[in-house]
């Protein structure tokens, strides 16, 4: 008798699983933060825009959430889903984020970074000339969960502040690289100082 070995063979049965599966070898060797990459990857034929026009593609299959098997059927699994989630952005906005690169002075080195940039700003509130002294009578409610209290960073999550944070590395210049140890040495300061508490 032989001995088998069981090892499962992914059959490739249509286009979207043979696109999917030469993406995720693909992704396995792309370097990330170079911007020659990135030019590469939203050009028609670059990888961010095939991910993009495959995950369209998935998408119009069934519904408005592609199913996680249908993304190992594929082969895209392996690839990050924020990564999958800009690629599907940036192909469903192509045309605005083309003309957005073109007509910006400074290159993108990632879809984040675009992301972020073509997120409208939210208008400046205009300045008061004179402030508004409250009457005698008036009450403060600060500190007693009135929208006083409530604020827009409240509401971000973990996730959108580390984005804030590469994005303004990115403004800035400043490589990731040096970006994270900085924050390591702060995070040990911040360790010192409750020791020393």
């Amino acid at each position: 008798m032989q001995n088998s070995t069981s090892k499962s063979l992914v059959v490739v049965n249509n286009t979207l699983e043979a696109e999917g599966f030469a993406l995720a070898k693909e992704y396995k060797s792309i370097t990330k933060g170079d911007k020659a990459r990135f030019t590469k990857a939203t050009k028609a034929d670059g990888f961010d825009t095939r991910l993009g026009k495959l995950m369209q593609k998935l998408k119009a299959e069934g519904g408005e959430r592609i199913n996680s098997q249908r993304l190992k059927d594929c082969g895209i699994d392996s690839i990050d889903k924020r990564r999958r989630s800009e690629a599907l952005w940036f192909v469903e906005n192509e045309t605005a984020c083309r003309d957005f690169i073109k007509a910006s002075k400074k290159g993108f080195t990632s879809l984040t970074a675009l992301q972020a940039a073509m997120k409208p700003k939210a208008a400046p509130k205009p300045k008061a000339e004179t402030p508004v002294q409250p009457e005698a009578d008036d009450k403060s409610n600060v500190g007693l969960g009135s929208k006083a209290d409530e604020s827009p960073i409240a509401d971000k999550s973990p996730s959108d502040i580390a984005l804030d944070a590469l994005v303004q590395c990115e403004m800035n210049g400043i490589a990731i690289k040096d970006f994270m140890l900085a924050l390591k040495e702060q995070l040990e300061m911040l360790d010192e100082d409750k020791v020393a508490a």
